[in-house]
């Protein structure tokens, strides 16, 4: 691989953190994109960041509506990996808060890579859910060869942002010169766990987690929850610089834990927590969905006491990932959580 500039986006979220902190310590030198550099708690954790021999960081502001803020942080650079989004399932306007940020953001980068002609390796997020139909089978597993096609602005306008934001990576990629054209891979990873950098990671998957150590529920719901360790995502996006295939989809997840479980674990590292244990009967769950402000009665019904899986052995075969558990991922969530009594 060419030792250029790779650029970042989106770099103060979860995922784009720990990518930032994977090229660093393999010495590249990172642009980094955030929302708002003066705001510590987006950029603090990535000056931190330890750096092997060669690398550097450089930490600039991309607005995803701003084609010239985008046009700015990706000219010059050869590798791009795009994380920036919403990441969120409701919003008073989903259109705008959720749906517009991939798509009309994601429209404004593949037009700034147009516009550089430096970039030769592109690596898009994306995830389980534009893979997720709003209707799938107890017990199905799922691979890249579904799309969330039936995800709606009302039912799950996040699943509806992350379709149509791999619509337009994708749809730009064919329409391209395949002689000159970056290569592409998009990675598709479930609910993150792992160690989080900063406050404001708690907002994404991390959110499961905190609503039993805070005991938001003082009881658990009978559902499964797929997992995949954050470090673990930042390495396939890496990887698939260079390995994968072109234009390829790729799954990461380690594998599932019932929400009960998740809690148990919790509870038997950090008894002091006193995480709940009891699950709610499945009826009580469907009316306790009626009336929670984050739940409904159709998420309840296709999500609570079913189970769903994913097909990720295209990543362990052309990625060459190995995963780490995902009662590790959980477990080495809490440790950073603790010391910074984020609590």
């Amino acid at each position: 691989m060419r030792r250029g500039l790779v650029t970042v986006t989106g770099a103060s979220g979860f995922i784009g953190s720990h990518i930032v902190a994977n090229l660093l310590a393999r010495g590249r030198t990172v642009r980094a994109t955030v929302r708002d550099s003066s705001d510590p708690i987006r950029v603090d954790h990535l000056k931190a960041l330890a750096m092997a021999d060669g690398g550097s960081l450089e930490i600039v502001e991309m607005d995803l509506f701003d084609g010239a803020s985008v046009n700015a942080a990706i000219a010059g650079c050869t590798d791009l990996i795009h994380t920036a989004a919403a990441v969120r399932i409701s919003a008073k306007d989903p259109q705008r808060q959720i749906v517009d940020p991939s798509v009309i953001g994601t429209q404004n980068v593949v037009a700034a890579i147009d516009a550089a002609g430096t970039v030769e390796r592109f690596v898009h997020t994306s995830s389980t859910a534009a893979i997720r139909p709003m209707s799938w089978r107890d017990g199905e597993t799922l691979t890249t060869e579904t799309w969330a096609d039936d995800a709606t602005l009302d039912g799950n306008p996040y699943g509806l942002a992350k379709v149509e934001g791999e619509r337009v990576v994708r749809n730009w990629h064919a329409a391209s010169d395949p002689q000159s054209r970056p290569r592409m891979v998009t990675i598709h990873p479930s609910v993150v766990f792992g160690p989080p950098m900063s406050k404001i990671h708690l907002r994404g998957s991390l959110a499961f987690v905190m609503a039993l150590v805070r005991r938001e529920f003082p009881v658990v719901l009978p559902m499964q929850v797929n997992i995949v360790d954050v470090r673990d995502v930042a390495e396939a996006h890496v990887r698939a610089l260079t390995r994968g295939e072109d234009a390829g989809r790729y799954l990461t997840v380690s594998g599932d834990m019932q929400f009960k479980d998740i809690s148990l674990a919790l509870r038997q590292a950090h008894p002091e927590l006193k995480t709940p244990t009891f699950t709610l009967p499945y009826p009580a769950a469907l009316v306790v969905s009626i009336f929670h402000k984050r739940l409904s009665l159709a998420w309840a019904r296709q999500h609570l006491r079913r189970r769903l899986y994913w097909d990720a052995t295209p990543a362990e075969r052309d990625l060459g990932m190995t995963w780490r558990a995902p009662q590790e991922a959980l477990l080495d969530s809490m440790p950073v959580i603790l010391e910074n009594d984020w609590v």
